[in-house]
């Protein structure tokens, strides 16, 4: 069950998943799979985590407007005030009316030509696939662990982790199929940066 109140935004057709428009490496039932990733697949709101920085903040209305270019700047400050509503479970702090207004014309003014920055991933899973976390991170395992494990597998398997719970070397390791050791090996500090970075945000969408 969601967390967030999407009533606003299903009623009003917002769309804020995206399946990529790239080529998969191989199509199953359940998904798709990229070889070598792909920038091209948005899922906003699909985890426990809130929004809980003003950086955060202005991605989110950007991809939104990006995800939805048809909205003229009226219907677009009418979603980001709803997003911004913490009543509504999508954020974590207060921001002032002033603030808002400043981020919302610094969105509107964004090229739209240009994707906003996105997380490379190479496992997609279709929506309704019935599929539980821990049934997805096995074929994730499964698929991406027959391969030696890289930095970008790693975080792949973070971002399914981090749709239930904390993220841990442990449950890393167990969804790879490998050694807690090779984990480590393989924990460049951007990585941990990101590890602490996604927890926190777990930890303060619980507060």
């Amino acid at each position: 069950m969601s967390h967030f109140n999407l009533k606003y935004l299903n009623d009003n057709r917002i769309i804020y998943r995206r399946y990529s428009s790239d080529i998969p490496t191989k199509q199953y039932s359940w998904g798709w799979h990229y070889a070598d990733g792909t920038y091209g697949y948005y899922a906003m709101f699909n985890s426990r985590a809130k929004i809980n920085t003003i950086r955060s903040l202005k991605w989110h209305l950007l991809t939104l407007w990006y995800l939805n270019p048809d909205l003229d700047k009226n219907e677009f400050k009418k979603l980001a005030n709803y997003i911004i509503y913490k009543s509504n479970g999508f954020v974590t702090f207060n921001i002032g009316i002033k603030l808002i207004n400043n981020i919302i014309e610094d969105v509107y003014r964004q090229d739209l030509d240009t994707p906003p920055k996105n997380r490379l991933r190479k496992i997609v899973f279709k929506d309704g696939s019935g599929l539980s976390t821990v049934e997805k991170l096995s074929l994730v395992g499964s698929i991406i662990g027959k391969n030696k494990i890289k930095k970008d597998d790693i975080y792949e398997a973070m971002l399914y982790i981090h749709e239930e719970g904390k993220i841990t070397v442990k449950k890393l390791a167990e969804a790879l199929k490998c050694t807690e050791r090779t984990i480590y090996r393989n924990m460049c500090s951007e990585l941990k940066e990101e590890k602490y970075l996604l927890n926190k945000q777990l930890w303060k969408s619980i507060m």
